[in-house]
């Protein structure tokens, strides 16, 4: 029996997440604008209709005519990563697997005992707006390709109810006809490109294309596209998320560093927060990369600077902040405006496989339980509660969140109050 798969997908995520809390955003133009307060990553249908586009500068349409009224806001990763866990979280306790493919975006194991599929995905879409406060769609399907390209479809087409059901070939047939091949999940504009040489434009043709030259003009991935296409799964649930093999934390300054004591106190600071990452994963870095660069658009004569190399293997954030600084510090050179830094670890090993070093230069069971006491007050209490004074104390250098709302589920002191009247 052929395999059901279900993706649902939350509509305007962040400025869902946002809606979720505020009510006088509720019906109004939202944007979600990035890091620095810079373009609009997220829009709602009446933002859109004002013609904000995808990644434009704030700076360009906050006094566009039309835009008054545009709510905008900076991102608030904190609320919009514990929002995402809430959604998982209702949909793991309704179906029998959930894999996460992006914050707002997961694919569900449907071959379940139910009379009628899409009226139990009617529900499911109900108790995530019930209980996480999140607007969905859903499509279904035989397989993976297939479920993502009903929900965009659902999502295109208000009449749905949110859900799509692409099970029949009948009704693949016929809505293959009409879609171009750019609509599949995989295919982007270069792909696209390489098709229409071959004269191929919807997503009937390039199904009908002979196996062999998909393959010849998208590799391995062409063929299995047009396989899952087609109703074959190839792309089964994955319900171990893989080992991670790299991890970086970069950010833009909020305004540009000039002195030597900033560069270096934004580094500690995203040294620190890497460490958190790997501690979260149960990881171990081996390696790591530390850069720093100019900004390539404001005129600024470009510099870069970068060094990477071998570490004792540690998620301990004192051996981190100690070992960015030292790669960092023979690199620095005065006289420039530094646009943005970061760290990269890489050589992940899991903690739980780590060997004792002949001439290792701290203790790991003394320093995991160091890291352990850390992490618990910071969770309790909030990020940074607890932090090394390398990390700084003002960082007047942080990113602009000058439009940041509360954290409203995942801070104490930013959680709504209920008063009574």
């Amino acid at each position: 029996m052929p395999a059901t798969f279900g993706l649902i997908d939350a509509n305007s995520f962040y400025c869902s997440c946002e809606r979720a809390f505020d009510p006088r955003l509720r019906g109004a133009p939202v944007v979600v604008l990035s890091n620095n307060d810079g373009c609009a990553v997220a829009r709602t249908p009446e933002a859109k209709a004002r013609g904000i586009g995808m990644g434009e500068p704030w700076h360009l349409v906050r006094f566009r005519a039309g835009c008054a009224d545009v709510e905008f806001l900076s991102s608030n990763y904190a609320l919009y990563g514990d929002m995402s866990r809430r959604m998982y979280e209702v949909l793991a306790a309704r179906v029998p697997a959930v894999e996460p493919y992006s914050i707002d975006e997961m694919f569900l194991d449907l071959d379940i005992p139910v009379p009628d599929l899409m009226a139990f995905c009617r529900r499911l879409r109900d108790a995530v707006r019930r209980e996480a406060k999140l607007p969905t769609c859903i499509g279904i399907g035989p397989t993976k390709t297939i479920a993502k390209l009903a929900n965009a479809v659902a999502k295109a087409s208000p009449d749905m109810d949110g859900v799509r059901d692409l099970r029949s070939p009948e009704a693949r047939a016929a809505l293959y006809r009409e879609l171009p091949v750019s609509e599949v999940w995989g295919i982007g504009a270069r792909h696209a490109a390489r098709l229409a040489r071959l004269g191929v434009a919807t997503i009937a043709e390039f199904v009908a294309l002979d196996p062999r030259l998909a393959r010849d003009a998208l590799t391995a991935t062409g063929a299995r596209l047009r396989a899952e296409l087609l109703g074959v799964s190839c792309l089964p649930l994955a319900l171990a998320a893989p080992t991670r093999r790299g991890l970086a934390v970069t950010r833009c300054f909020g305004r540009l560093v000039t002195s030597w004591a900033e560069l270096r106190e934004a580094m500690a600071a995203h040294a620190a927060r890497a460490g958190e990452k790997l501690r979260a994963h149960g990881l171990l870095a081996g390696a790591m990369t530390v850069f720093a660069h100019t900004h390539p658009h404001n005129g600024d004569p470009w510099h870069g600077l970068q060094h990477t190399g071998r570490i004792e293997p540690t998620s301990d954030t004192r051996a981190l902040i100690a070992e960015a600084i030292r790669m960092l510090r023979p690199l620095w050179r005065p006289g420039f405006r530094w646009f943005k830094c970061g760290v990269m670890l890489a050589d992940l090993v899991p903690a739980s496989l780590q060997s004792r070093m002949l001439f290792a230069t701290r203790d790991p069971a003394r320093s995991a339980r160091v890291m352990a006491a850390l992490d618990a007050v910071n969770a309790r209490h909030g990020r940074d509660t607890l932090r090394l004074a390398a990390t700084g104390i003002e960082r007047s250098w942080r990113t602009r969140h000058h439009r940041l709302s509360p954290r409203y589920t995942t801070h104490a002191g930013e959680m709504l109050v209920a008063r009574a009247w």
